[in-house]
């Protein structure tokens, strides 16, 4: 993932969320192990994670960031389903490093030359999936990606778990609805949905370290996501931040509104 790699701004962000990942496997007292994350920082050629995050917003983030990842393994592994879906999918690696029961399916979609250079890392230190893993290229804003992931042999037919990580900051709110009804479509009684509860972009402290990530951020459906979801076929239940932090043993280090939505979608969905 050199300067001379076609990748776009948002796509470059899955380096960093690696990095963060990386930095927590190497902690003494992880929440997580993701073993294939520094190797994406190595290939990507950026600096390895130091010492942590230094500012307050750089802070949050990291910590955000760690929280979510577990929070989602879990979730995902408790959700039962053997369709997993992972929106814009970046780096990454669940497929590889949680215990899927047998049979599971997890298809992973994003823009092409996110997965190749994703691919290239994994074969190249010979990482074997613990799942059926299937890969789809292409682009979240083109109205084919359902019928592509119904080909690739997803059956909306059946429960299912979605997860969209990360993603929705990055759009408009009319791109966030589109993505989410899109979805929708495909998602039988009983699937769930896994994403973050938005916030105001607008608040975002100014942090000129970060602003290669802050100036990307779109805002998505904002505070109002559980809402649009409940008026649109779903059942949603919000855990807090803060609260995900206590029952892990990693208070926040400051106050916070974020949370974590997941939503059940319903039968008069």
């Amino acid at each position: 993932m050199t300067t001379s790699d076609p990748l776009s701004p948002v796509s470059r962000t899955a380096v960093s969320v690696a990095r963060v990942r990386a930095y927590e496997s190497a902690r003494p007292d992880p929440l997580f192990v993701d073993p294939y994350a520094a190797a994406f920082v190595t290939a990507a050629d950026v600096p390895a994670p130091g010492d942590g995050p230094r500012s307050s917003l750089a802070k949050a983030l990291v910590a955000h960031g760690i929280l979510r990842t577990r929070f989602y393994d879990d979730r995902l592994l408790a959700a039962g389903a053997d369709q997993v879906v992972l929106l814009a999918a970046g780096l990454d690696t669940r497929a590889y490093r949680l215990d899927w029961p047998a049979g599971t399916r997890v298809f992973e979609l994003d823009l092409a030359p996110v997965l190749a250079f994703k691919d290239r890392v994994l074969d190249g230190i010979g990482a074997e999936p613990r799942s059926g893993r299937t890969t789809l290229p292409g682009d979240l804003s083109d109205p084919q990606w359902p019928g592509r992931l119904v080909e690739a042999g997803f059956d909306p037919s059946r429960r299912s778990v979605w997860l969209a990580e990360g993603l929705l900051v990055y759009l408009t709110a009319e791109e966030a609805a589109a993505l989410l009804t899109a979805v929708a479509g495909l998602a039988a009684p009983g699937s769930r949905l896994l994403l973050e509860q938005g916030g105001d972009v607008a608040a975002t402290p100014n942090d000129p370290s970060l602003a290669h990530v802050t100036e990307l951020w779109r805002g998505g459906l904002g505070p109002e996501t559980h809402t649009w979801l409940d008026r649109h076929g779903w059942t949603t239940e919000l855990t807090a931040l803060d609260m995900v932090g206590e029952a892990y043993g990693r208070p926040l280090p400051g106050p916070t509104t974020r949370g974590f939505i997941e939503a059940v979608r319903r039968t008069d969905g």
